[in-house]
């Protein structure tokens, strides 16, 4: 025997009916925090701080970011 439901409600609605936190502040928070990190980020200098921000990165793999992005790794200097 097979039975379907078929539930008719929105994202919201689904999320109080199974007791979920509404992290939409949250989520606007983390939005413009990464909107902000954008707009500052003009140079490849800037991208590099950004991603060193986001995780641990060791010197080789930022020096690669880093002439990725059209800067000059450590290595270089």
């Amino acid at each position: 025997m097979k039975i379907t439901i078929n539930v008719d409600c929105t994202p919201e609605e689904a999320r109080r009916f199974m007791g979920l936190p509404d992290l939409q502040p949250v989520h606007d928070l983390y939005l413009d925090k990464v909107k902000k990190a954008m707009d500052d980020m003009s140079t490849a200098d800037g991208m590099v701080n950004m991603m060193k921000s986001w995780g641990p990165m060791s010197d080789q793999m930022m020096s690669g970011w880093t002439n990725l992005m059209g800067g000059r790794g450590k290595s270089d200097t």
